[in-house]
């Protein structure tokens, strides 16, 4: 029997360090047992580190920095949150370049917590309907979306899916409707 999402490859975007470790390790873990290939991609090669909430957490090997990433050798995107992850990853030209391009090719992107900030940057929220941490929802309106408060929420704007979630508690919503993108 094959899995939901045998054959597909995914992007997990980082940066060096703020990554909310429970929210990369949970739909890593997810996607790899749904068949999935997974790749980490940040800013720097090396290593990552994770935080659990403000406490260091541990370290994840980089695959490929994003410098080198190609948008067409995956089939989606997830961009885990932490409030200095999706910040420095917005102020990184490659890393914007790289989620524009997800949308570009109209390949589907999920992004929890404080992610939606780099969606931001990468001009991609305007005329959807999001969901993110609270403190977001004044940029993401100012950036054209529609915000509301739900566990998940998937907007499929012309083909174009994109799935976010508010916050840790709702990993297991963002993570089953993150395999359904990628696998649709």
């Amino acid at each position: 029997m094959t899995s939901a999402l045998t054959g597909k490859t995914v992007a997990f975007l980082v940066a060096p360090e703020g990554i909310e470790q429970i929210e990369l390790t949970h739909p890593w873990d997810a996607l790899k047992d749904a068949g999935a290939t997974v790749h980490l991609v940040s800013t720097d090669a090396g290593k990552v580190q994770a935080l659990h909430h403000l406490d260091k957490g541990d370290t994840f090997d980089v695959d490929v920095t994003v410098a080198e990433a190609d948008v067409s050798a995956y089939d989606g995107l997830v961009l885990p949150g932490g409030v200095g992850n999706p910040d420095y990853l917005r102020t990184d030209a490659d890393a914007v370049a790289f989620v524009k391009g997800f949308f570009d090719a109209g390949k589907p992107v999920a992004a929890i917590c404080h992610a939606p900030w780099t969606l931001i940057e990468a001009g991609a929220v305007d005329g959807r309907v999001v969901t993110s941490w609270p403190s977001l929802k004044t940029d993401l309106r100012n950036a054209g979306a529609t915000w509301v408060d739900e566990e998940v929420k998937v907007c499929d704007h012309g083909g174009n899916l994109l799935v976010t979630s508010r916050n840790p508690d709702d990993l297991p919503a963002f993570t089953r409707a993150t395999i359904d993108a990628v696998a649709s």
